[in-house]
């Protein structure tokens, strides 16, 4: 059968729909872990959200910065990724994620006198779609962001960074352990 057969559009319709289906029992089933807190929800609950992490603020570095003046600032705030900007347009180029970054000065791939840039993950931006998370997002949608879920190039994520919904300021950086954090202080 073509691509252009009905028969075959309704059945890649149908394995759409599916997949939708399977995406919004996985959420409906993450959601009651969140449930309680600020926004309503179609159920009447509150819907909890990003918001309700409290995150700390992000924290921020220059590519042109030492690897040394990073770590110190990660470990002085026991972050484990900090973004990375321009420092002309405070344009968010990147992160550095300290466990790996350990692992690079382990192996001496880099030194701390070397520049950010050398350990730096860049974002790639040519070709792909970004989730935005923002203050307003859902627990159960960064979860499923998290888990690679829908609308996540490249699978499971280890960090969201969190921005205002225009994608004009970096707000934040959520992890998998803030989720966890979060059920985890909530009454039962």
């Amino acid at each position: 059968m073509s691509a252009s057969d009905p028969a075959s559009a309704n059945n890649s319709g149908e394995q759409a729909h599916g997949a939708s289906n399977s995406t919004s029992e996985r959420r409906a089933s993450m959601a009651s872990k969140y449930r309680g807190t600020t926004q309503a929800c179609s159920s009447g609950d509150a819907q909890a959200t990003v918001e309700d992490l409290d995150l700390s603020p992000a924290l921020s570095t220059s590519p042109t910065s030492p690897i040394s003046h990073a770590l110190m600032s990660a470990f002085e705030r026991d972050y484990t990724h900090l973004t990375v900007i321009s420092p002309s347009t405070r344009a968010l180029l990147g992160y550095l994620s300290i466990p790996y970054l350990r692992d690079l000065l382990k192996a001496g791939t880099v030194e701390e006198s070397d520049p950010v840039e050398r350990a730096m993950m860049k974002f790639k931006r040519k070709g792909r779609t970004y989730k935005v998370i923002d203050m307003e997002t859902p627990l159960e949608e960064l979860e499923d962001f998290f888990d690679g879920g829908a609308g996540v190039d490249g699978g499971k994520q280890e960090f969201a960074v969190v921005t205002d919904a225009g994608r004009r300021f970096v707000l934040g950086v959520a992890t998998k352990g803030d989720l966890e954090e979060f059920v985890r202080r909530r009454p039962a």
